[in-house]
């Protein structure tokens, strides 16, 4: 229940309306809510950016062949590969992977103890390794701008969650291991 105080989860308290808060706010000014309608999931915003590279690349076509499409299809498996092994965590301690959702256990095995965002890099890379693909160089900023929407929409609002739902071992955590890399 949203607001109606503390719920425990497990051996934490978890203030709902502090999470939230925090889910539905945007790290810069606090009021940017989440659309109505729209499935805010990292992966829609990394078709919609994959959509604007093609779009990009087709009409501004640029370099392509050997090297960068070994470098492309590189990065995208490995992107991959970091998303299955990511996702392995959240299924061995059975909490959710969706964000916007309270968190049931802090995460820091596996490729959480290389980066707080494994799957968000992984979409990075895989973003990347699209656009060094269609070997447009003005598609970069595309990878810019999706960094931006996954630190603000995303990374900036889990963290404050977790902190909400875990506290002083979420700091730990958050201080010993890099946000990104």
């Amino acid at each position: 229940m949203i607001g109606a105080g503390p719920v425990t989860r497990g051996r934490f308290v978890v203030r709902g309306a502090a999470v939230l808060r925090g889910l539905a706010a945007d790290s810069l000014a606090g009021k940017v809510r989440v659309m109505k309608g729209f499935p805010d999931l990292p992966p829609i915003w990394l078709v919609v950016f994959l959509v604007l590279n093609w779009a990009v690349a087709s009409w501004l076509p640029g370099w392509s062949g050997g090297v960068l499409d070994v470098l492309s299809w590189g990065l995208i498996g490995l992107g991959l590969v970091m998303i299955g092994w990511s996702a392995l965590w959240f299924w061995r301690r059975k909490t959710t992977i969706e964000p916007h959702h309270v968190p049931g256990a802090l995460i820091v095995e596996g490729p959480f103890r290389l980066s707080r965002n494994p799957i968000y890099l992984a979409l990075l890379i895989i973003l990347l390794g699209a656009v060094i693909g269609r070997g447009q160089p003005l598609c970069l900023i595309f990878v810019v701008l999706f960094y931006w929407v996954l630190s603000t929409r995303f990374v900036a609002p889990e963290e404050e969650a977790l902190r909400a739902a875990f506290g002083a071992e979420a700091d730990r955590y958050m201080a010993q291991t890099r946000r990104w890399l």
